[in-house]
């Protein structure tokens, strides 16, 4: 395109450049006819006149027109992949071993003996009594009295009256008087003239040219990996029982009494213990976790430069040269008088006297009697004797022997083996892979279009003062070339 634009500059300079070297002394690029004037450009032969007739000359213009050109441009779009990464990380395990430890474990032995005591148990009699009370009770009475009041009551009565009232009325009358006025009527008269012009003709080239452009292709490869699984087991453990409080009595003493002469057997004091209860064994599922190993499909994409021959279009213009004739239209205004008659609107006021009735309101009160009963209450109260049955309870104490059965504990330690699951953290490392995502470009080509300016020679006629061709003005006068110039 640069060198299509090139050669257009360089062909418009060299028609340009002999119409400029010229100037106004060759008749063949002026198109003048030949005279006697022209000859050399030197001066004219005294005593001849130079002819008046105008002289033309053919400029040739560049002009610039817009055009879009289709081209072509690459352009990455980015793609995401998951990539598979191999990361290793530590894990804490818990584990148990098993330690084997002694404790001494009391068994106690509960006994009963009988031991009579006497009580005092008391014996409850419910009676009951007649109480007289009074009471006072009231008794309502509702009597209506009469009372007659006066009330004024409002009675609206509407009326109307005249009143007169003046408007003014506008009154309106159209009139028309003449006006003169002038008006420019254009004349067109259509004239004609020859025109070179060079017209370009479009010459097409089929052509081709490698592209190359690249293919992603998929890959799939197996690899093995390490899965941590889950595996649940069922272990039992034995749970020891919950502390259980017992009262336990010490043993007794032989004590003698000097005053029945013998012994006499006294129990010991009463003390709460705090003992542990039977053992339980517990069944719980316990995850263990495994590696396991597995294979995994991965699939990868790889990048492949292919070629591609492309054909494209390659137009150029060729420049030819044409005459045609070309329409010019001429304007002249001619001057007319013409007559219109114009409205106008006159408006005069004119006074009516008119008649509206007002309504206005009058309000009188009359007096009514109107009668209300208003209640009155009194209350008296009137005594009442009642009676009603109080009960009470009376109590008397019974002696009763009883006889009950102490427990008392003998308590005795034995040694016993047990074993206990402590549990301890192990550390080590597990690998994984993870799928990380990897931004790749990959190419592609977008068909776009520009704008680019083509030049173009546009070749107009350019009239010519005819002086420059008669030579100077002692030749043919102070005034011969005037009629000429424009």
């Amino acid at each position: 395109m640069k060198r299509l634009l090139a050669a257009a500059v360089m062909t418009a300079v060299c028609y340009v450049a002999p119409v400029a070297s010229a100037g106004l002394c060759g008749a063949g690029s002026l198109g003048c006819t030949p005279d006697p004037c022209d000859a050399g450009c030197g001066p004219a032969v005294s005593g001849e006149a130079c002819p008046a007739a105008p002289c033309t000359r053919t400029v040739r213009e560049i002009v610039y027109d817009t055009k879009q050109v289709p081209y072509t441009r690459t352009v990455y779009d980015k793609v995401c992949t998951q990539v598979p990464v191999q990361k290793t990380r530590l894990k804490l395990e818990t584990c148990y071993k098993t330690v084997n430890y002694t404790v001494r474990r009391p068994v106690y032995n509960t006994c009963y003996k009988e031991v009579c005591y006497t009580v005092r148990r008391p014996v409850y009699n419910t009676c009951y009594k007649d109480v007289c009370y009074t009471v006072r009770r009231p008794v309502y009475n509702t009597t209506y009295t009469c009372v007659n009041y006066t009330v004024k009551k409002p009675v609206y009565n509407t009326c109307y009256k005249d009143v007169c009232y003046t408007v003014r009325r506008p009154v309106y009358n159209t009139c028309y008087k003449e006006q003169c006025y002038t008006v420019r009527r254009p004349v067109y008269n259509t004239c004609y003239k020859e025109v070179c012009c060079t017209k370009y003709r479009t010459v097409t080239e089929n052509k081709t040219r490698e592209v190359c452009y690249t293919v992603c292709k998929p890959v799939t490869e197996t690899k093995t990996i390490n899965v941590r699984v889950n595996e649940m087991k069922t272990v039992q453990r034995t749970v020891p029982g919950p502390m259980i409080r017992k009262v336990v009595q010490e043993p007794g003493r032989c004590v003698y009494n000097p005053q029945t002469c013998r012994y006499e057997y006294q129990p010991g004091c009463c003390r709460t213990v705090c003992c542990p209860g039977p053992a339980r064994t517990v069944c719980e599922t316990v995850c263990c976790p495994k590696v396991v190993q597995k294979e995994v499909s991965c699939t990868r994409y790889v990048s492949e430069v292919c070629r591609k021959t492309v054909p494209y279009t390659v137009c150029r213009q060729v420049p030819y040269t044409e005459t045609k004739k070309v329409p010019y239209t001429t304007c002249s205004w001619v001057c007319e008088t013409k007559t219109r008659k114009v409205p106008y609107t006159t408006c005069s006021w004119v006074c009516e006297t008119k008649t509206k009735k007002v309504p206005y309101t009058t309000c009188s009160f009359v007096c009514e009697t109107r009668t209300k009963r208003i209640p009155k209450t009194t209350c008296s109260f009137v005594c009442e004797t009642k009676t009603k049955r109080i009960p009470y309870t009376t109590c008397s104490w019974t002696c009763e022997t009883r006889t009950k059965k102490v427990p008392y504990t003998t308590c005795s330690w034995t040694c016993e083996t047990k074993c206990k699951q402590i549990p301890y953290v192990k550390c080590r490392k597990v690998c994984e892979t993870v799928m990380v995502p990897k931004v790749t470009c990959v190419p592609r080509t977008v068909c776009l279009t520009r704008t680019v300016c083509v030049p173009r020679v546009v070749c107009r006629e350019v009239p010519v003062c005819p002086e420059a061709a008669c030579g100077p003005a002692t030749a043919c006068g102070p005034d011969a070339c005037d009629a000429g110039c424009l």
